[in-house]
């Protein structure tokens, strides 16, 4: 292998390897839900608000990082996020009561955002555009390896060493990303004073991008689709081992297997764009989402499901999840040029807003069975739905990218 080879490769794993740290930081105590409820003295559910709380803070994170990166260069705003979530990390580890982790998961998602948005900025930084889907796909690639490998870890390291070794190694894997930015990553984008933090330009940027019509609709109606995945996460171990009593290995297995739906459809897509519009197989993933979130709810309510059916509505939803967001994101940034990053930033706050909410209410109920939880599901997709026959009469023309990436008119 050459050496522009080498560093190439070398720069995507270093890329991934950011991308992932959130994801890890979700996945892999999530098999340790029972025994962190134990050691704080409360409920699986209780527990699951630290989920929602790190959406918050990588929703939150979302409008901070983008001016930082662009100000002070990509590099430093990473130390700073990087540190941060490692002293987060460390914090959530000597928790003594349910509401310490729930506030130190928010600052350890701030400091994760930051290795998140970076990351994606610099996938432009480092490769010519025309390689930027592809080289994201392979992020995705890296991306699966935190739900197929981080439950059944976390499930391992909580069982044979307590659930606060996880937090320890989360700590560790953000002081060897920052390692391996400090020696191996160049600077990829130089700081640039004349960009202002004043909150005013910011704030218009961000309203200029809100009275665009094709994003408020496709980001509003994707994210309420999306929002089933996360509350999906945050739920995954009420659902099985608190409903269906599966150990904390079987849950590992069936997380990474549930995660093959997402993260395989997220690759048919490619193939997909070759014969359909990202509208229509945007639209398509819903009315495959929604009736099977119907049938999740209905055959709860009613107990017809047993473990086999709904891992296999599970699977759907998930599989129909992964067309959905890659299609939605991009009809929703197609308008911009200029502020792009704005939009960007307003597209992944709204994202991860919604579903942080949907999760929380998850939290909030309390709750031990699956109702609660398949009616957020229902709820949420129906919900993107109904935005996207409603909204679509307002978009005057719609804008949308082929497979070789031009944007076209019909």
């Amino acid at each position: 292998m050459s050496h522009s080879k080498h560093r190439r490769t070398l720069t995507i794993f270093i890329l991934g390897s950011l991308s992932a740290l959130s994801p890890f930081a979700i996945d892999m105590y999530l098999a340790a839900f029972p025994r962190i409820a134990a050691g704080l003295h409360t409920t699986p559910a209780r527990v699951s608000l630290s989920v929602a709380s790190y959406f918050a803070g990588l929703a939150a994170g979302q409008f901070i990082y983008g001016p930082l990166l662009d100000r002070f260069g990509r590099k430093r705003p990473l130390y700073a996020g990087l540190i941060l979530f490692a002293a987060g990390s460390l914090l959530c580890m000597v928790s003594r009561t349910e509401r310490w982790l729930v506030a130190m998961r928010f600052l350890q998602a701030l400091g994760g955002c930051g290795a998140q948005v970076a990351s994606m900025a610099m996938v432009r930084d480092f490769f010519p555009v025309q390689e930027t889907a592809k080289i994201i796909s392979l992020l995705i690639l890296i991306l699966g390896v935190s739900p197929l490998l981080a439950p059944t870890v976390g499930a391992f390291v909580a069982i044979h060493f307590g659930w606060q070794l996880v937090f320890a190694i989360l700590a560790f894997v953000a002081i060897l990303n920052l390692a391996l930015v400090f020696w191996f990553l160049p600077e990829g984008h130089q700081a640039d004073p004349d960009i202002s933090l004043h909150p005013l330009p910011v704030l218009r940027n961000f309203i200029e991008v809100l009275m665009e019509p094709q994003f408020t609709v496709f980001t509003l109606s994707g994210s309420f689709a999306f929002s089933g995945l996360l509350v999906y996460v945050a739920a995954s171990p009420i659902i099985f081992m608190e409903v269906f009593h599966v150990s904390s290995r079987l849950f590992g297995i069936i997380f990474a297997g549930l995660a093959v739906g997402f993260i395989g459809s997220n690759q048919i897509n490619v193939v997909l764009l070759r014969k359909f519009t990202s509208v229509q197989i945007f639209k398509g993933a819903l009315w495959v989402e929604c009736p099977c979130a119907m049938l999740l709810l209905a055959g709860t309510f009613c107990h017809w499901l047993g473990l086999a059916t709904t891992l296999a509505l599970l699977f759907l939803i998930l599989s129909s999840l992964g067309l959905a967001f890659p299609n939605a994101a991009a009809l929703a940034l197609v308008p911009f040029d200029h502020n792009i990053g704005s939009a960007a930033a307003m597209l992944g706050f709204l994202q991860i807003g919604v579903s942080g909410l949907a999760s929380a209410i998850v939290g909030m109920t309390n709750s031990h069975g699956m109702l609660p939880i398949t009616a957020i599901i229902a709820s949420t997709s129906w919900l993107g739905l109904f935005i996207l026959i409603m909204g679509r009469n307002r978009i005057a023309s719609l804008r949308f990218l082929d497979e070789k990436g031009a944007i076209q008119i019909p």
